[in-house]
């Protein structure tokens, strides 16, 4: 019988010993064999617990018990996560995690101690919660150049939004309702300043690069600033604003990753994806493009594609890596292009300047502010733009890039 041992028991975590046991039946006949949880690590007390029996607070029970081959973290964050994953690891224990601060930050390092020691490191959970994209990313479209990859990865700041657009509230308003509902934290910088949604972009260019790209790479902005005038002004142009992160491959082939507030054209389904729900659209050379939609996040949801990862393993187990779900290490200065290269239509919000808008752009509304979408330009000539309105005396008050795709 295979053992499993579950790190954290936090909302992912109970969620996972949740699913496994209401579903143990039907998960062990689609793996192919038994198994059972024998260990769950948190430092608090779960006395009271139907699984009480198999709390553990020391680490060490669970990396020197080679009962247990597979571990599934779900404590989040990269400190001691990545020095639990990393002992698993070291230990020849399969491992998967929804930890996307973790495969971001150090994902390199521990796939290649995971083929080195001949087990797996799976890491479906990390995006998009319940929607399977990692493995489709590798497996399903394996035979495409991808050419890009666009989306909402984060369910908040998608929340927020869609507040703003369908109930008219402010900012503020709509990010405190988000935190009554628990779809905020307390401190909800990661989420509206789109850390979040870099670090998911980040996985996500790695896998179709095969490097390894790190965050600090990836420019990178949130919601804060999304006025509720631009978002009535984005509905006159047909567009709803999303905080979008994508990547996009250039001809070169560097590429140029993203996260940032869009407008969204109504004709894209990604502009009709509301509340929490999270959508991924793949652009490749065969397939022309996918879309991937579902809950991106949640207890049972992202449980359910910890358990995914979990089940593969238990197939697999004993037969070596899946080479294909991997990347190196590298400069990404090799790889990552100046985000001032990217090129796509822009929003402007100007007072003043009017004889300063480019020949071709699209008026949006003309009265006491200048509001227009340029044809496409680079981000680098948009921010010459944006420099002549000030010299001139004009104000932006926003710039926007508009999602081609």
């Amino acid at each position: 019988m295979s053992k499993i041992a579950v790190l954290g028991y936090g909302v992912v975590g109970s969620g996972v010993v949740e699913l496994f046991y209401k579903n143990k039946e039907s998960i062990l006949k689609k793996a192919g064999k038994d198994a059972d949880i024998k260990y769950i690590l948190d430092i608090r007390d779960f006395s009271d617990s139907p699984y009480s029996e198999k709390f553990t607070k020391d680490i060490n029970d669970i990396v020197n018990d080679d009962e247990v081959t597979i571990v599934a973290e779900c404590m989040g964050g990269a400190t001691f996560a990545y020095d639990f994953v990393k002992a698993c690891l070291l230990k020849g224990k399969n491992v998967s995690t929804s930890n996307k601060e973790l495969v971001a930050k150090k994902g390199a390092e521990l796939l290649a101690i995971a083929k080195e020691k001949n087990c797996n490191f799976f890491f479906e959970a990390s995006v998009g919660g319940a929607i399977p994209i990692i493995r489709p990313l590798h497996k399903c479209l394996a035979a495409n150049q991808i050419t890009q990859i666009a989306g909402i990865l984060n369910g908040t700041t998608n929340f927020i939004l869609g507040k703003m657009i369908n109930d008219s509230m402010d900012f503020s308003d709509a990010l405190k309702m988000a935190q009554e509902l628990g779809y905020a934290e307390k401190d909800p910088t990661a989420d509206v300043e789109g850390h979040d949604a870099c670090r998911k972009i980040c996985i996500l260019s790695s896998l179709i690069t095969g490097k390894h790209i790190y965050p600090e790479n990836v420019y990178t902005k949130g919601i804060t600033e999304i006025s509720l005038r631009d978002v009535k002004l984005a509905e006159k142009f047909g567009a709803a604003i999303k905080l979008i992160a994508s990547v996009r491959k250039l001809d070169n082939g560097k590429i140029i990753p993203m996260v940032m507030p869009m407008l969204v054209q109504y004709e894209s389904l990604i502009s009709r994806v509301d509340d929490v729900f999270n959508a991924v659209m793949v652009c490749g050379d065969g397939i022309d493009r996918a879309m991937f939609y579902g809950r991106g996040a949640g207890k049972l949801p992202t449980a359910s594609a910890v358990l995914g990862d979990v089940i593969e393993q238990l197939k697999t187990e004993g037969s070596g890596t899946d080479m294909a779900q991997t990347w190196v290490d590298c400069d990404n200065s090799e790889i990552v292009a100046d985000y001032k290269e990217n090129a796509c239509r822009m929003y402007f919000r100007v007072t003043g300047g009017k004889d300063l808008m480019p020949a071709g752009s699209e008026i949006v509304e003309n009265g006491d502010e200048l509001v227009f979408v340029t044809e496409k330009m680079t981000f680098a000539e948009s921010e010459k733009l944006e420099a002549a309105f000030t010299a001139a005396g004009a104000e932006v008050k926003a710039k926007l890039a508009v999602l081609d795709m």
